[in-house]
C-alpha cells in the first residue's frame, strides 16, 4: 500500500514570536504504524524540505515510545528532511493521505489550494483521507462533487475547545476547530478532553488530539485492508 503523509510549513505560532509546525507524535506514530504493515510511505510538505517541528513537541512530557523510536531512526529522520513539495504529488499515485497535526496546518494547509484540490482528488476517488488533532482544519475549505463542503452534514472529530484553552492559544490560532466546524455545518463530536477519540464516516477519519495518532493511523490500515 502507497500511503502519502502531508505535514506543515508553517512556523510562526501567530503573532507570539514563538514557533509551531508539526506535532512530533502525530507524526512518528502513524509512520510507524504505517510502515510496520509494509505501507510505502511518501511525506510531503508545501515548501518540501524539512517542516517544522513544534519545539513544544519534543519536551519530554510529550515523549512516546514511537517518538523516541524517531529519534534513534537516521532513516526515518533523513525522510522527513527531504519531503518533496505538496505540488508534485497527485492522488493517482497512492491509496490513501494522512495529515499530521500541530498548529502549523492552520495556516498554510488549510488555505492551501495546492492542498485542496489534493483531498477533494483523493475523496473524488473513494480513497480514506484521514487527519488528526489540528490537522482536520485542513478540511475547512475543501468541497464534496455536488459543491458543498464536504464536512457539511458528515460526523468528524478535531481539537477541542477545551484543549486550545488547555494550551492557552485560544485567542493566537485563526480559527477553532470545534466552533468553525459547527457553523460550517459539519457533525462535530469529541471524547474527553487529551483522551484518544476516532471517528470515521465512510473514507473520512479523523482523530481528536495527539493520542488518537495510531488510532488514527489504524483505522486507515483497517480500511486499506
Amino acid at each position: 500500500m502507497n500511503i502519502l503523509m502531508v505535514l506543515t510549513s508553517h512556523q510562526e505560532l501567530g503573532n507570539t514570536g514563538e514557533k509551531t509546525g508539526f506535532w512530533l507524535e502525530e507524526f512518528a506514530a502513524p509512520y510507524y504504524t504505517f510502515l510496520d504493515v509494509g505501507a510505502n510511505i511518501t511525506l510531503a510538505s508545501p515548501a518540501g524540505g524539512q517542516p517544522p517541528l513544534d519545539p513544544k513537541s519534543v519536551l519530554v512530557d510529550f515523549q512516546t515510545e514511537l517518538t523516541e523510536r524517531f529519534n534513534q531512526d537516521l532513516i526515518a529522520q533523513d525522510a522527513l528532511e527531504n519531503t518533496v513539495k505538496l505540488e508534485t504529488v497527485t492522488s493517482d499515485e497512492f491509496d490513501a493521505v494522512f495529515y499530521p497535526g500541530g498548529h502549523g496546518p492552520l495556516w498554510d494547509l488549510t488555505n492551501s489550494e495546492i492542498s485542496i484540490n489534493l483531498i477533494e482528488n483523493f475523496e473524488r476517488s473513494g480513497k480514506p483521507i484521514s487527519f488528526v488533532c489540528h490537522a482536520p482544519a485542513v478540511l475547512r475549505h475543501v468541497k464534496a462533487e455536488n459543491g458543498e463542503l464536504l464536512i457539511k452534514g458528515r460526523k468528524v472529530t478535531g481539537f477541542t475547545n477545551g484543549e486550545e484553552a488547555g494550551v492557552e492559544l485560544t485567542d493566537v490560532v485563526p480559527f477553532l476547530i470545534e466552533d468553525e466546524f459547527k457553523s460550517l455545518g459539519a457533525d462535530y463530536h469529541k471524547g474527553e478532553d487529551w483522551g484518544e477519540f476516532v471517528i470515521e464516516d465512510g473514507k473520512l477519519i479523523t482523530g481528536q488530539n495527539p493520542t488518537s495518532s495510531q488510532a488514527v493511523a489504524k483505522a486507515l490500515i483497517a480500511q486499506l485492508s
